[in-house]
């Protein structure tokens, strides 16, 4: 699988709010970095923070776009995208996004996310 095949499939798992499915494509070393300026060092507390961004956004439309790979190696792979997001927060329309960086690690065949750090703004 190609680092650009990962990450189709971690948008996908992120935006279906499938918990599990997205906890599995991130290592367990990962820190995320938000930009809301929180840190979210280890699977555990990833797990945290997005459980809560689930339940708090209802029928999310998420979307990576853009994705520049700035690093390609056989083991290792940092990309750059904007990323946005639309949906419902305690009934209320509300959106947003950024720009977003992930760094990625081949663990055997696959690849696992070990950061992802989301800013305001964009990359133009």
């Amino acid at each position: 699988m190609s680092p650009d095949d990962f990450m189709r499939r971690y948008e996908a798992a992120t935006a279906a709010h499938d918990l599990e499915a997205t906890l599995a494509l991130i290592a367990d070393d990962a820190i995320f970095l938000f930009s809301n300026e929180s840190s979210h060092v280890g699977k555990g507390a990833i797990r945290e923070v997005l459980e809560a961004n689930f339940a708090a956004i209802e029928a999310e439309d998420y979307r990576i776009e853009g994705l520049r790979w700035l690093l390609r190696t056989e083991d290792a792979a940092l990309g750059v995208y904007t990323y946005h997001w639309a949906g419902r927060i305690r009934g209320e329309r509300a959106s947003g996004g950024g720009r977003g960086t992930c760094a990625l690690r081949r663990v055997g065949v696959d690849w696992r996310v070990v950061h992802e750090h989301l800013s305001r703004g964009s990359l133009a």
